[in-house]
């Protein structure tokens, strides 16, 4: 996940390397070998893929999004412990989904202005909600989500923003 943020938040992936005990070394050696696992021949699916990197699934159970019904695995992660990493599988372990939320019961921002909107402070749903209706576009690679808002600034006035996710944690202004 940091080798992706890295792109665009290279000071806060410092400073999560540094909370973690790691160095940029690790973080590449990580990334590879999660890319190699992600190609192998005969790879396992996601769903498999995750337990084996992560452990057993802090909870279980299913997600109903419109008429689809998934099952939802969610890990807690050491980095940022108010949000859970889930994955959204269909019936038959195809993954739908794979990205950070916010974990039950856990306080949300208060996302009123566009100023309200920190890299790493929220997450896809948060904003979407916060600022509806958001429009979700086209991301610039598989693990990242864009949304495009209409929200006020701390003036008062509104415009018109677009925000990049990275699994799907805020990243920055587009």
């Amino acid at each position: 996940m940091l080798r992706r943020m890295a792109d665009h938040q290279p000071g806060l992936v410092e400073d999560a390397l540094r909370e973690l005990g790691a160095g940029k070394a690790e973080m590449r050696e990580a990334n590879r070998r999660w890319q190699a696992m992600l190609r192998a021949p005969g790879r396992r699916g996601a769903g498999p893929r995750y337990r084996s990197v992560l452990g057993p699934p802090e909870a279980t159970g299913e997600r109903r999004i419109g008429d689809l019904t998934f099952e939802s695995s969610a890990w807690r992660l050491p980095l940022w412990p108010d949000l859970r990493f889930e994955v959204l599988a269909a019936p038959g372990g195809a993954v739908w989904n794979e990205w950070l939320v916010r974990a039950p019961g856990a306080p949300g921002p208060e996302l009123r202005t566009v100023e309200d909107l920190r890299p790493w402070s929220c997450t896809v749903d948060e904003v979407a909600r916060a600022f509806a209706p958001a429009r979700p576009l086209e991301g610039t690679a598989p693990t990242r989500w864009r949304l495009a808002f209409t929200a006020p600034d701390a003036a008062g006035k509104r415009r018109e923003y677009v925000v990049e996710f990275t699994w799907g944690l805020l990243q920055r202004f587009v």
